[in-house]
């Protein structure tokens, strides 16, 4: 069964077994960040973070372990209702969303903030996709 993540203003975006991973570069430090994501009936809970390297406000979390160069750690945070995403266009590049039905960028020009959130299943718009 998928689960549902939609977007501000309406859109949804169906994923398979409701995980999906947000991934940017820090626009001082110029480091790459990851994080795995799932969609759940208490709200979006984050299972994974990954940074490429150190610097100022990204240090890895507490039981991060190094792999493949990234280092890597399981937050323990609450389910979050949403998850806003600034536009500002300063940044040279947005969030890149990834699913088991591809990837899409985010939020690269300056515009509204991005929210993101899981969809009443029986309101959303299912199968389309931002932009088409």
């Amino acid at each position: 069964m998928s689960t549902l993540l939609c977007l501000a203003g309406g859109k949804a975006i169906v994923l398979a077994a409701g995980l999906f991973t947000l991934s940017w570069t820090h626009s001082v430090e110029k480091i790459a960040w990851q994080e795995r994501w799932a969609v759940t009936p208490d709200g979006l809970v984050l299972r994974e973070a990954r940074v490429k390297g150190s610097g100022a406000g990204m240090e890895p979390g507490e039981g991060a372990h190094r792999e493949d160069g990234w280092w890597v750690w399981e937050p323990r945070a609450a389910p979050l209702a949403e998850l806003v995403l600034a536009s500002s266009g300063a940044t040279g590049s947005g969030w890149t969303l990834c699913a088991a039905n591809g990837c899409r960028e985010l939020g690269r020009e300056k515009g509204e903030p991005i929210v993101l959130r899981p969809c009443a299943e029986a309101g959303a718009d299912t199968g389309q996709e931002p932009g088409k």
